[in-house]
């Protein structure tokens, strides 16, 4: 226990008084009242101001004290880690807007420009005033409410922005905790497939990659599993080449010129997908430009192609569907993995400053811990 009491402080003179441990109450001639810490480093002294009485009681004053001496112990500059404390914590429009200076120049100008005017129009009602550290998966489902069946599409790319604003937020120190991941979702009603890629249910998938491993092997139907294992687009299968597989590495490097985001992405490669691979070689070497899944006249085969084994195979969905298969998994199944890292493996943009936050090593070994799971599902 310290030399003050509640008392005495209220009723303090003028002058220094001492608490013990370097806390002092200073009291001006004025009656103004203020807390000094005195702590030594590196053989000098320095006296820290904490604040007023009317900011920290007296317990409140030791525990910051106690904090700020532990600081100086361990070598970290006691006036610094004051002043973090004291930093004001941005509402989410002031967050959003410093989100998007720091990372528009790793985008296009049109996503730059969609990411402010979405969540303009459909965050900043219901969040826009309220400070970042304060929302929750709550906040953000009531945010999400009004589009989400209406507008499916949209509404998942605010909640994506909503967690990029977050996540940066948490970076600069303003919040303690990453976005909320799946409990966003709870209490929201599942959101329709789309007409234009219908998507089979990802609890059905590992039936129907059953059923096409048992048929006679052809070109399309090696195509539609490798998608189905790697979470590809049909384009990105159709097109893709010896040369981008690292068998070593168990990686898919696609080049900038064949991805929908005109960035270079890898996908990491499941011992499903990389088995599926050799099988497909069957013990060849093929040249590095020779297409994996060559059509009938050994240019790229159409996307028809895919399409006639869903539809041979009587099933009423699109290749590009598995795709929301897979986002549908990860989201139900993957709690423990961030949003960002089910993104990047879909190859969406996501903001260089969220990969580094997980140490970029670590995102990338994330990515393929989500994909073996995936592999190791559809395939069991």
């Amino acid at each position: 226990m310290g030399n003050l009491t509640a008392l005495s402080v209220k009723n303090a003179k003028p002058g220094r008084h001492g608490d013990g441990v370097g806390l002092y109450l200073l009291v001006k001639p004025t009656g103004a009242k203020s807390w000094l810490l005195r702590v030594q480093m590196d053989g000098k002294r320095r006296d820290i101001g904490l604040g007023s009485t009317a900011a920290l009681t007296l317990a409140e004053a030791r525990e910051k004290a106690a904090e700020l001496r532990k600081h100086a112990l361990n070598g970290r500059d006691p006036i610094a880690e004051r002043d973090r404390d004291r930093r004001p914590t941005p509402t989410f429009r002031d967050a959003t807007t410093a989100a998007h200076q720091a990372l528009k120049e790793g985008w296009v100008e049109k996503n730059a420009a969609a990411f402010l005017t979405s969540l303009e129009t459909y965050a900043y009602p219901s969040l826009g005033n309220l400070k970042v550290d304060t929302i929750d998966a709550g906040h953000i489902r009531d945010m999400l409410a009004p589009i989400w069946t209406k507008k499916p599409e949209l509404a998942r790319k605010v909640r994506m922005r909503v967690g990029q604003v977050l996540n940066f937020s948490r970076s600069k120190g303003w919040r303690t905790t990453e976005a909320p991941g799946r409990s966003v979702t709870v209490g929201l009603p599942k959101q329709p497939t789309g007409k234009n890629f219908k998507a089979m249910p990802y609890a059905d998938v590992a039936g129907f990659m059953e059923t096409l491993a048992t048929k006679v092997h052809t070109a399309g139907r090696s195509a539609l599993r490798f998608l189905v294992l790697t979470a590809a687009r049909p384009g990105e299968v159709r097109f893709a080449r010896w040369g981008q597989i690292d068998f070593a590495k168990r990686q898919w490097d696609r080049p900038a010129e064949m991805m929908k985001t005109g960035v270079a992405h890898t996908i990491t490669l499941s011992p499903a997908a990389v088995s599926l691979l050799e099988t497909v070689q069957g013990g060849r070497t093929p040249k590095p430009d020779d297409l994996i899944f060559p059509g009938r006249t050994g240019e790229a085969m159409s996307d028809m192609t895919l399409k006639k084994v869903l539809t041979d195979a009587k099933q009423p969905y699109d290749a590009h569907g598995f795709r929301s298969s897979f986002r549908d998994w990860a989201a139900e199944k993957m709690h423990h993995v961030p949003d960002p890292v089910a993104e990047a493996a879909l190859a969406h943009a996501v903001p260089d400053k969220v990969i580094r936050a997980y140490k970029r090593t670590k995102f990338l070994e994330m990515r393929r811990e989500l994909l073996d799971e995936w592999g190791h599902y559809v395939s069991a």
